[in-house]
């Protein structure tokens, strides 16, 4: 239902701005939320674009203009004035303003530093001196900051003569005069008490703050821990410099869930949404891994044609291949999709080893005892291949479940300890070990139970 009022709305929208009713588009997108008005933006023809930017009031086009993509931002900014862009920077909470500028081209960026103001663009550039993915990196420097020996009235004046200009004052951060985080208050806490009361008596000292260094995603784990709306950022010396919003950190979620889904088919990470990469762009993505893979499934070959001699005495060993190389490359999928995920939360650490590995050896015998007694009685009443020939399926069947699981569940773990992430021993990667082992292990099992080959 609210999709087809969204399509009736942006039709309604692109027939106002079709007929030139340029008054009547532009108040219904000022009465719009700015995150419909920037999809409703996207959708309209470059050429047309700026134009329907030009008529958003200033506070409108600005808040719209965060939440376009990057091309439409681009394009905005090389078609309008320098003073307009200076703005929409002004207007801009910082962290947006970085992202932007991390994403433009260079020539754009010095247009842009260029039109703001000097003591924005010194903000900037400090924020563009933190690491990639950091704390500081997705931080804003619009916040609230307090003294303890405020009262309470004292912070309402505060806030009403600072807050509209701040991306959250529900959190307010205490501060010492050398700007040493001290404590939070909340404006719940504010409108709690009397005037009179001091901050220093209802300020939380236990808050927990996170430093600009650290990776975004322990921020993430943060937040999700103590179900936190912000987060102070402090520097090395524990002073007050930004603040994390649930925002920011759900930005962060989505970035990193897509990159760990993209490790695990296979993809080199892109930063870009799907329609927005190009053929060649996809191509670059998806060939080294493949190439990878393909080179290290040679192996595979490799150990078929070691035992040619073998198939060819017993031919109808060839007609499992498929299937053990497909049930040890699911097992191993299985558990390792699963203990990724578990390191992702932070569930698993690598002290944890040996607990995850008795698990999944306890789930791997269950899984391979329910496969190899189905997969007998198939052998033996529908295939009628003999008991032999049915035990050396069902045998390695048993034992490629249980490699596989092993496999699955050690390789991410390992991978976090060494430092690699764990996103990358995925699927792929150990279906292309798992199915070397298995060959081995059938053909072993051939060797040893059938007269004809042995």
């Amino acid at each position: 239902m609210e999709e087809k009022e969204e399509r009736a709305r942006t039709e309604e929208l692109m027939e106002l701005l079709d007929t030139r009713h340029m008054k009547e588009l532009k108040e219904r997108l000022d009465s719009m939320n700015e995150v419909d008005v920037a999809e409703f933006l996207e959708q309209i023809p470059e050429k047309r674009l700026a134009v329907v930017f030009r008529i958003l009031s200033k506070e409108k086009g600005a808040e719209a203009f965060s939440h376009l993509d990057i091309d439409s931002q681009e394009h905005i900014i090389n078609s309008i004035t320098d003073a307009e862009v200076g703005h929409i920077i002004e207007e801009l909470y910082v962290d947006d303003a970085v992202d932007l500028l991390e994403e433009l081209p260079a020539n754009v960026v010095k247009r842009v530093m260029r039109s703001a103001k000097p003591e924005t663009r010194k903000v900037i550039n400090e924020f563009l001196q933190y690491p990639e993915n950091s704390a500081g990196n997705i931080m804003t420097a619009e916040f609230i900051d307090l003294k303890k020996n405020m009262t309470v009235r004292d912070c309402f004046d505060r806030i009403r003569r600072i807050g509209a200009d701040r991306e959250d004052f529900y959190t307010c951060f205490v501060t010492s005069y050398d700007r040493k985080l001290e404590g939070t208050v909340t404006v719940r806490d504010l409108l709690l008490n009397d005037y009179s009361t001091c901050i220093a008596d209802l300020m939380d000292t236990s808050c927990k703050s996170v430093v600009t260094t650290d990776d975004q995603e322990q921020v993430a784990d943060l937040f999700a821990r103590y179900d936190l709306l912000s987060a102070p950022v402090v520097d090395q010396e524990g002073r007050l410099v930004g603040l994390i919003t649930v925002d920011d950190i759900l930005d962060v979620i989505e970035r990193e869930t897509t990159e760990d889904i993209e490790k695990m088919a296979a993809i080199v990470p892109t930063e870009k949404p799907y329609m927005k990469n190009t053929t060649f762009e996809l191509w670059k993505a998806r060939i080294p891994w493949l190439l990878l893979l393909m080179i290290s499934a040679t192996f595979t070959g490799l150990i078929i044609s070691s035992y040619e001699s073998a198939l060819a005495k017993v031919v109808v060993l060839t007609a499992y291949i498929p299937m053990l190389m497909d049930t040890g490359g699911n097992s191993g999928s299985q558990s390792s999709t699963t203990v990724i995920r578990a390191i992702s939360l932070g569930e698993v650490q690598f002290s944890d080893y040996f607990k995850v590995l008795w698990k999944e050896t306890r789930v791997a015998v269950l899984c391979a005892l329910t496969l190899a007694v189905t997969n007998f009685a198939k052998l033996m009443l529908l295939d009628k291949v003999g008991v032999l020939v049915s035990l050396v399926v069902c045998l390695t069947m048993v034992a490629t479940v249980l490699c596989a699981k092993i496999v699955g569940c050690s390789l991410p773990i390992v991978s976090k300890k060494l430092g690699f992430d764990p996103a990358v021993m995925s699927s792929p990667f150990i279906t292309t070990v798992v199915d070397a082992i298995s060959l081995i292990i059938y053909f072993r099992f051939a060797v040893a139970f059938l007269p004809e080959i042995s």
